[in-house]
């Protein structure tokens, strides 16, 4: 047998040799950033912001409303007022800014600033042509009415509208 050896306990070597080494790229990063924000800042306060027009936007909604009612071919009275209440709506929420496509016809009359921007011709008729689409569309029966009539009517409240925006 060999001799007795004796059980000694030794240190730990340091993990150091086995992290990988880091450099100087992050500290360069880190150095850039502000540089970078800065350049970032710069550029974009020295953008201008882009002057909407509201009567191209007026007439592009016009051109959408007017397109989207010559697109409508029904016989079913019901049917036209349904989509040319709508179509009258989204024109109004893209020229004026009003929130009549989200509201219900109620909502819509009981608010006081209703197509503020609208002459009082235009306000009137407004009211008139939605209050008998209204009717059309909540009949209880089947309404006696023409669905082409209809939609010539809301194309002139359509251009009533369009004409009527306060100078």
């Amino acid at each position: 047998m060999t001799a007795a050896t004796t059980l000694e306990l030794l240190d730990a070597p340091p993990p150091d040799p086995l992290l990988p080494g880091i450099g100087l790229w992050p500290w360069c990063f880190a150095a850039a950033l502000p540089v970078i924000a800065l350049i970032v800042w710069l550029l974009l306060k020295r953008r201008k912001p882009v002057a909407v027009d509201p009567r191209k936007i007026r007439e592009q909604a016009r051109n959408e409303a007017g397109a989207a009612l010559d697109a409508v071919k029904t016989t079913d009275p019901r049917d036209a007022a349904v989509r040319s209440s709508l179509i009258l709506r989204r024109y109004l929420s893209l020229a004026a800014s009003d929130p009549a496509l989200f509201e219900t016809h109620e909502e819509f009359i009981a608010r006081h600033d209703a197509l503020a921007r609208l002459n009082e011709n235009a306000r009137a008729a407004a009211g008139e042509g939605f209050y008998r689409l209204a009717a059309l569309k909540y009949a209880p029966a089947i309404p006696q009415a023409d669905a082409a009539a209809i939609l010539a009517d809301s194309r002139r409240l359509l251009d009533t509208l369009h004409h009527g925006f306060a100078a």
